[in-house]
């Protein structure tokens, strides 16, 4: 770790315990004490600049969210492998029962360029298979749109590929047909903040 890495982490934990820990105490010993009831799984890309904790100013306890690079959730294949997303997933519906499974997508998604351009030279030995998954149905988007629609109709186009492989799992999609789990598409806007909403129109419109 750097200085400055070590510097920015340890100044940034000191303002948590002094200001955000310090108003919440109280809730962070019940939710120690009581375990965590998050309402929504949020299924969201790594990327640093699209934060779900942030971008819906959850309390703790609220959102238990799975990162990973492009925001992929995997078709549901149950063979003994190590499957971190499905495991979460599986963690998330099954032992926690959230309502909601959130799959957020966002602007200049730099796993979803890799899917129409090829993953870097330096990230091959995972990145390369991971993107894979989804590298023909945003590359079949991407011939189909002009320069100036592709990136975002590409990273539509895996909110959408994801929210299908979610339904691949029977225990998704035996809920949501009962009506106790709800599944929904965002794209967030990185720069101007704003989320959009996958419609039943097969459109993305902004939240209200």
């Amino acid at each position: 770790m750097s200085d400055e890495s070590r510097d920015l982490l340890l100044s940034g934990y000191h303002r948590f315990r002094e200001g955000h820990w310090a108003r919440a105490r109280a809730q962070y010993e019940a939710l120690a004490a009581s375990g965590q009831t998050p309402h929504t799984l949020i299924v969201a890309c790594s990327d640093s600049r699209a934060d779900p904790a942030l971008i819906f100013d959850a309390a703790p306890g609220q959102l238990f969210v799975v990162r990973n690079v492009g925001n992929l959730v995997p078709p549901y294949e149950p063979d003994g492998q190590l499957h971190g997303v499905s495991a979460s997933l599986e963690f998330g519906v099954k032992v926690l029962n959230v309502s909601r499974i959130v799959v957020m997508g966002h602007a200049h998604c730099g796993g979803v360029a890799a899917m129409r351009n090829g993953a870097p030279d330096t990230a091959q030995d995972f990145v390369a298979p991971w993107i894979a998954q989804g590298t023909p149905v945003v590359r079949r988007v991407a011939e189909a749109c002009g320069p100036d629609e592709r990136e975002q109709a590409t990273e539509e186009a895996v909110v959408r590929l994801s929210l299908d492989n979610l339904r691949t799992f029977p225990w998704i999609a035996e809920r949501e047909a009962a009506g106790t789990l709800e599944l929904t598409g965002l794209h967030f806007g990185i720069a101007e903040g704003m989320l959009r909403k996958l419609t039943g129109a097969e459109r993305f419109e902004p939240l209200s």
